[in-house]
């Protein structure tokens, strides 16, 4: 299949992970006494946080690639895929609308929960909608890919993510405070991670797990 444009910006998927991963493994060499495995992501990309120019700098490219990676996909299956999937598709992209738009509004003032107004956005509002479009969306792809053989792989790595974000989920709940973040990376990895594997499928025109062998 020769590729166009539109198949080549689904690689802005990948960056768009790699951009992030960077800014979480990176971003707490300039946070003093971070502390990754009790502390949340989003600690150091608040406000005041220390790490915040560092976190905006190696993620320059997350929100932007992301972004176009997922809104080139949703062109791309637009006459493709099942109904089904395209719903699920179309939904995962609203998901990182209120992502990129919500927590660029609503950044947390501080590291940790201080109850301003923005604080109860970027937690309750934002973070509640972000999960609920990123299972919901899920569950469509999962169902849409397992119901045609085809795409039985996307489905695979829908169905990967979705319980990577339960782990998440419910780690956070169970485990005791000095593991808070580490449960909360399983989460905050998914969906990025998903929205880079629907960039790899449009990078390959979406074709079978027969003809393109990803997973």
């Amino acid at each position: 299949m020769k590729k166009t444009l539109i198949n080549w910006l689904g690689l802005l998927g990948v960056l768009s992970l790699l951009s992030y991963a960077a800014a979480v493994v990176f971003s707490p060499m300039a946070y003093p006494n971070y502390n990754w495995m009790a502390q949340a992501v989003s600690d150091l990309s608040a406000s005041n946080a220390p790490s915040n120019m560092l976190w905006n700098q190696l993620a320059a490219l997350y929100n932007i690639s992301g972004m176009v990676s997922i809104m080139m996909v949703c062109v791309y299956i637009g006459d493709k895929l099942n109904k089904t999937l395209r719903i699920g598709i179309y939904l995962f992209a609203i998901m990182n609308w209120i992502s990129s738009v919500g927590y660029a509004m609503f950044p947390l003032s501080e590291s940790g929960y201080a109850g301003k107004f923005q604080d109860v956005m970027h937690v309750y509002v934002v973070t509640s909608s972000v999960v609920l479009f990123s299972i919901i969306s899920l569950v469509f792809i999962m169902i849409g890919g397992y119901r045609e053989k085809k795409y039985r792989s996307l489905a695979i790595w829908a169905s990967i993510a979705l319980s990577l974000m339960f782990a998440g989920a419910i780690g956070t709940g169970i485990v005791s405070a000095e593991y808070f973040g580490v449960m909360e990376r399983f989460s905050v990895f998914a969906a990025t991670g998903f929205n880079a594997v629907l960039g790899i499928y449009l990078f390959l025109g979406f074709r079978s797990r027969e003809e393109h062998n990803i997973y």
